[in-house]
């Protein structure tokens, strides 16, 4: 049961993150091919980036290319005409459920990025919170990157945060508790984390006087 679970929500996760890619793609009027390769690098990125720094190659990715489809297949969806259309005209529904998928995602990614690192860095704690960390939004990173922002988790939203206490707590409980209840008490944290931010609008301190730009 706990890895069908899993395998459900890495699936609305990728989807999720390949909205969000995509998304940004059409903001940034690119064409088709540069909407998709937005869409499907959020989604499968932070997958990418783990396995490189395990040294499992090639990634995964590229041996069970089904994320990949799916991350190809939705962001030729959110190209199609009449779908940017509808999520103009629904934007606050668009945002929520976006907020709850895209959660969902970052959840999903990071306790599984711990539980892939685990099979053969137990002893490295450090390892293992950074694998979860970056599975989770390495992804976010690059699309920023690649579309020429700042990352947004270095400048707003109670993101990377959520992660990295997630992925800790995982950590931490992995062995007293065992590695299912582990993943889901980092899962649940994560989320329940991203929702109360959501809610009270929680940001880590940002500099906002002009006067002290370097």
């Amino acid at each position: 049961m706990p890895d069908f679970f899993f395998l459900c929500l890495e699936i609305l996760g990728t989807i999720a993150f390949a909205v969000s890619g995509a998304i940004k793609g059409v903001r940034k009027k690119m064409d088709v091919l540069g909407v998709c390769v937005l869409g499907l690098i959020t989604a499968v990125g932070g997958g990418i980036i783990r396995d490189l720094v395990l040294g499992n190659t090639p990634p995964i990715t590229f041996i069970k290319p089904r994320y990949a489809i799916i991350a190809i297949i939705t962001s030729i969806i959110i190209f199609l005409p009449f779908v940017r259309k509808f999520l103009a005209h629904h934007k606050h529904g668009y945002e929520l459920c976006l907020l709850i998928t895209d959660t969902l995602g970052l959840a999903t990614f990071s306790v599984i990025g711990v539980q892939v690192a685990y099979a053969g860095f137990s002893n490295n704690m450090f390892l293992l919170i950074f694998v979860g960390v970056v599975t989770g939004v390495g992804g976010g990173v690059l699309r920023d990157m690649m579309s020429k922002n700042v990352p947004d988790i270095f400048v707003k939203h109670f993101y990377a945060s959520a992660s990295i206490i997630g992925t800790i707590l995982t950590v931490l409980l992995w062995n007293p508790l065992g590695e299912t209840l582990a993943m889901v008490i980092g899962f649940v944290i994560i989320v329940a984390l991203r929702f109360l931010a959501a809610k009270y609008h929680w940001n880590l301190p940002t500099i906002h006087d002009e006067n002290t730009d370097l």
